[in-house]
């Protein structure tokens, strides 16, 4: 039982560069608050962020169940692959990356100002996301 539990669990290296991948993210596009890395199954990895914290085991745990749930809304109509959502709120913006590793599967959680450049923002996540696939074969 314990050994299925670490193999489950990523590696230290992986969950290093991932934050590194974030932080980059949080450093490098203006308007961006707060970013989380969590598991598939809605526990927290890491985060960073540039102002107070939120409650990153509640935002873990709702935001893989959010993913989950739209990945099964995609499949019934026939559409393949959720990639990312995002939400677009009166006073700022949330988006939530699937980062579809082989072996340890994560959502990138982000949340920005209304004002943030959406088309940067998308862009560094999926340089992000792509960076911690290809680390974690």
């Amino acid at each position: 039982m314990i050994s299925n539990l670490k193999q489950r669990q990523a590696p230290e290296a992986l969950i290093k560069l991932a934050k590194d991948q974030i932080h980059d993210v949080l450093m490098h596009v203006k308007g961006v608050d707060y970013i989380m890395i969590c598991s598939s199954d809605g526990f927290e990895l890491e985060s960073v962020s540039r102002r107070d914290s939120f409650n990153s085991s509640k935002l873990a745990a709702v935001s893989s169940s959010i993913l989950a749930m739209v990945s099964a809304f995609l499949n019934e109509i026939e559409l393949i692959g959720c990639q990312s959502m995002t939400l677009d709120a009166e006073n700022g913006k949330a988006i939530l990356t699937a980062v579809p590793c082989e072996n340890h599967p994560m959502v990138i959680v982000t949340l920005a100002a209304k004002y943030v450049l959406l088309g940067l923002f998308l862009y560094s996540l999926k340089q992000a996301k792509e960076s911690i696939i290809q680390a974690d074969k």
